[in-house]
C-alpha cells in the first residue's frame, strides 16, 4: 500500500512538473497566442494559404495597419511583438506548417541583435533561421529569407554596440545560405537603408519599426517575389 502510495505520489510530481514546463513554454513562446485563429483558419475548410509570414512586431504591426493587403492575396501574418528566432522556431510546426502554405517568409534578426531573450550568438540565430527553412523545405513548402531591416541603433536598449555591422553580417550569411539551398531572397535592407546604415527615415517611427509608407515598400517587393515564385513553380506544377 506505502509502495503504491509512493508511485502514485511520483506519478502526480511527474505530471505537475510537465504541467508547468508546457505553462512556461506557452509564456516563453507564446504558443497559444494564434491558436484560436489557425484553429478558425483551418476549420474554414478554404484554400490554404498562399503564403504565411512569420516574424516579430515587424510583422505582427504589419498584418495590424494593412490587413487588406494580406487577405486580398491570401496571405497570413504570425509576427509576435519582441520574440527571437529561437521562439519563431518553438512556434513553427503550430504557427506555420500547420496551415500547410505554399510559402513562408522568414523575418528575423533584430531581436536578436537587440537580446531580447539573452546574450547575442549570431550562430545560434542563423542555426534558427536555418531550422525553420529546413523545417519548410522538409514539408513541401517553400522558403523565402528575408534581410534584417536597417537600424544603427536598439531604441530600447541603446547600449548595444555596431547594431549596423551586426545586420550586415546576418544579412550576408541569410543570403549566401538562401543561394546554397536555392532559397528566395528578399533584400529589404538595401531598398530601406540610408547612407548611414539606419533605416531612412520615412520608413521608420523609432528607426527600427515601419511606418505606413515603409510597408508599402515592403509589400511591393514581396508580393512580386511571391507572384514570380507562383507563376514559375505553381503554373508548371514544378
Amino acid at each position: 500500500m506505502q509502495k503504491n502510495y509512493w508511485i502514485l505520489m511520483t506519478v502526480l510530481c511527474c505530471c505537475s512538473q510537465l504541467t508547468l514546463e508546457a505553462q512556461n513554454n506557452d509564456q516563453w513562446a507564446q504558443l497559444s497566442r494564434y491558436a484560436q485563429a489557425n484553429a478558425d483558419l483551418k476549420a474554414a475548410n478554404q484554400t490554404p494559404p498562399t503564403a504565411v509570414f512569420i516574424g516579430n512586431s515587424i510583422t505582427q504591426h504589419w498584418y495590424a495597419m494593412r490587413p487588406d493587403f494580406f487577405t486580398a492575396n491570401n496571405y497570413v501574418g504570425r509576427g509576435i511583438s519582441g520574440q527571437t528566432t529561437p521562439q519563431f522556431v518553438s512556434r513553427f510546426r503550430a504557427d506555420v506548417l500547420a496551415l500547410n502554405p505554399k510559402i513562408v517568409v522568414i523575418n528575423g534578426g533584430i531581436n536578436d541583435i537587440a537580446e531580447n531573450t539573452g546574450a547575442y550568438d549570431p550562430d545560434f540565430t542563423f542555426g534558427s533561421i536555418q531550422s525553420m527553412a529546413e523545417l519548410a523545405q522538409a514539408n513541401g513548402i517553400a522558403v523565402i529569407l528575408t534581410s534584417v531591416l536597417p537600424a544603427d541603433h536598439i531604441p530600447w536598449r541603446t547600449e548595444i554596440a555596431n547594431v549596423p555591422e551586426k545586420i550586415s553580417a546576418l544579412n550576408a550569411a541569410i543570403k549566401a545560405y538562401a543561394a546554397r539551398k536555392g532559397f528566395e531572397y528578399l533584400d529589404y535592407y538595401t531598398q530601406m537603408a540610408d547612407e548611414q546604415k539606419a533605416m531612412t527615415a520615412l520608413y521608420t517611427s523609432d528607426g527600427v519599426h515601419v511606418t505606413d509608407d515603409g510597408y508599402q515598400v515592403m509589400e511591393a517587393m514581396v508580393k512580386k517575389c511571391i507572384d514570380e515564385w507562383l507563376e514559375k513553380h505553381v503554373s508548371t506544377g514544378k
